[in-house]
């Protein structure tokens, strides 16, 4: 594993903590392999690991600056100054100048560590995004912190103890939402987050916060040919004159990187895609239209069944927390192809959505937004009166659809996007058992969407779901997928949509720019039509999804592991053994491409507890 890991602590006496950093120098090595700094002064200890190609070390004068990743300054004297002598070194000129002033200066996908002896205090940070995450926990006096949850429990302070309510979150959301992890007392950093620690307290503060610029009107054209200016410079700024490849789904998204690509490199880009056997899954004909358009060097990989109960075991055991995303298993073997083919770096397309307003349920929401326009006496009065009053009415379709729109619309946001959860759906006193229901608060994910949705700096439903999506949608969930799924394969992965000045300009567009009416992304496929084929620009969105519910259905090697997955998950009181049974049984019979993801959620939990 490479990374930045660490401890901090205190002792009584330099000698004292001369000890500690000898200490704990050997763990950290051990689970970071390279690259171990270590300090020992009159008031502190700290030990600090990072390795990787991506490794950034400074010590000098009571100050180690510690950086991993992919990190450029907005200042140009600075840039020209780790341009010379190291991001390292410039980190550290910018805090002795300037102290937590230099964090919104930086800009790519990193987190980092610094430890000032004479201002007593030890920093910790990651990206805007949330690209590259850090975990930390407190022990005693002591910060123990790292780039992975798995780095942060090998070390002798940290306590591992599964917490019952990240398993709670990871069944409700199909992941860890941060900033808690499913390790007890163990958090991380928030996207544009930083934690300052002194003498055994820390408080994390935010560096970076996304703010929506509603009110700007700028003539078409010109947004236009900005917003072109930046793709070409994002995506060159990604691929770093490096040999890189591109994921393509066919989306608009995937096609606009591969195309600017090639475009910027001077030479077809090597572009990569993946597709099933299963009808209503297989993309395959809209990534070989742009391949096609865009003249790439295409290369097509058809996952089986087989593959994924290969793939199962090592995704599992990658995430240093349950992951249910099942997209993580297409993703790990199209960037296998790109490493056969000699690559280390991919570029996904992620953020697109989140930025440019591009998921289905923005639409549906607006459409839902609309009922609550209506005046409220006109409402309670006379509409839902009549609508659910009417004798019969449930046996009349259009009073039917009537009725569950007004109940759907009726929801507040941002609860109204969780209508379908399923563990909703199934009810949480039925999934769990009565013991592991004691020890959680069934209302925290939607307490946790509350806050983060209140927190948005936006006055419009679209940016408002944007705000939300940021997190939940990608910096949880897409981007961990993505980037652990290439760590499986040797690769690293760049998102060029995450660009600073790309996500800046996203912010500044109008609202209806991104939605208009119905219309999902309205500026991004206007703005590339002249660019893009059209078949892509007028697709409905799919990606990369697993048919996973459809091959359990008929393939026994993924039946007998999903079910001594989920029967070996019923030992740990944690899920009711009869909803297990209900559900490889009746459920599955019912709907198997709609319950089968509560199976693939539940196997990889297991799985995951078996990996760890």
């Amino acid at each position: 594993m490479s990374g930045l890991c660490g401890w901090i602590g205190y002792g009584a006496t330099t000698a004292e903590n001369r000890q500690i950093v000898e200490r704990m120098a050997g763990p950290l090595a051990r689970f970071d392999g390279s690259g171990v700094q270590a300090l020992a002064w009159g008031g502190s200890a700290l030990a600090v690991a990072a390795s990787g190609d991506s490794a950034h070390l400074y010590q000098k004068e009571g100050l180690l600056v510690a950086v991993w990743g992919r990190v450029r300054f907005m200042d140009s004297r600075l840039a020209q100054l780790a341009q010379a002598e190291g991001v390292a070194k410039a980190l550290a000129d910018g805090w002795r100048e300037g102290g937590e002033t230099v964090l919104p200066l930086l800009e790519g996908a990193y987190d980092l560590c610094i430890l000032d002896e004479a201002a007593g205090e030890a920093v910790l940070a990651v990206d805007r995004m949330g690209t590259q995450p850090l975990s930390y926990t407190l022990s005693g006096d002591g910060l123990v912190f790292g780039s992975s949850a798995d780095a942060v429990i090998l070390h002798p302070l940290a306590i591992p103890e599964i917490d019952p309510q990240g398993l709670y979150n990871y069944l409700y959301f199909h992941m860890v939402p941060g900033p808690d992890t499913i390790y007890t007392g163990q958090k991380r950093l928030l996207p544009g987050e930083y934690l300052v620690f002194r003498k055994g307290r820390a408080e994390t503060k935010k560096h970076w916060e996304m703010q929506f610029l509603e009110g700007q009107k700028r003539p078409f054209d010109e947004l236009k040919q900005e917003f072109l200016r930046l793709l070409r410079s994002s995506v060159s700024e990604a691929a770093s004159d490096q040999e890189v490849g591109a994921f393509l789904s066919g989306g608009t998204d995937s096609s606009t990187i591969a195309g600017i690509l090639g475009e910027v490199g001077g030479r077809p880009a090597r572009t990569y895609s993946i597709g099933f056997e299963a009808d209503g899954y297989d993309e395959m004909e809209y990534a070989r239209i742009a391949a096609r358009h865009f003249s790439t060097e295409h290369h097509e990989y058809y996952v089986t069944p087989d593959d994924v109960v290969a793939a199962i075991p090592q995704i599992a055991g990658i995430f240093d927390q349950p992951f249910g995303n099942a997209s993580a298993v297409p993703a790990f073997y199209c960037a296998r192809m790109a490493r056969a083919d000699g690559l280390n770096r991919i570029l996904g397309g992620d953020g697109g959505d989140e930025l440019f307003g591009g998921n289905e349920r923005y639409a549906k929401q607006h459409i839902f937004s609309l009922y609550q326009r209506i005046p409220s006496l006109l409402r309670k009065g006379v509409l839902e009166p009549a609508v659910f009053g009417m004798p019969g009415g449930q046996r009349v379709s259009l009073v039917r659809k009537a009725r569950s729109y007004i109940e759907q619309a009726s929801v507040p946001m941002p609860a109204r996007t969780e209508t379908y959860n399923l563990l909703d759906r199934y009810g949480h006193g039925e999934v769990f058992t009565r013991e592991f229901l004691a020890t959680v608060d069934p209302g925290q994910p939607l307490s946790h969407l509350n806050e983060t949705y209140r927190q948005a700096h936006a006055q419009s439903l679209i940016n408002q779901m944007l705000a939300l999506d940021l997190k939940f949608t990608l910096a949880d969930n897409d981007l961990p997928k993505v980037v652990k799924a290439c760590e499986l394969a040797g690769m690293e992965a760049a998102f060029p949509f995450l660009n600073n000045e790309m996500v800046a300009f996203s912010a500044r567009l109008a609202p209806e720019l991104k939605l208009k009416g119905t219309k999902l992304r309205y500026f991004f496929k206007e703005a590339l039509r002249d660019f893009l084929p059209d078949e892509i620009i007028t697709k409905q969105k799919h990606g990369f999804g697993l048919p996973f519910g459809v091959w359990l259905q008929n393939h026994k090697p993924l039946q007998e592991l999903a079910a001594d997955s989920l029967n070996g998950l019923k030992s740990r009181n944690i899920v009711r053994a009869e909803f297990i049974d209900r559900l490889l049984g009746q459920h599955l019979a019912e709907h198997a491409g709609y319950h089968g993801t509560m199976v693939w959620v539940l196997m990889m939990l297991e799985q995951w507890f078996r990996q760890h």
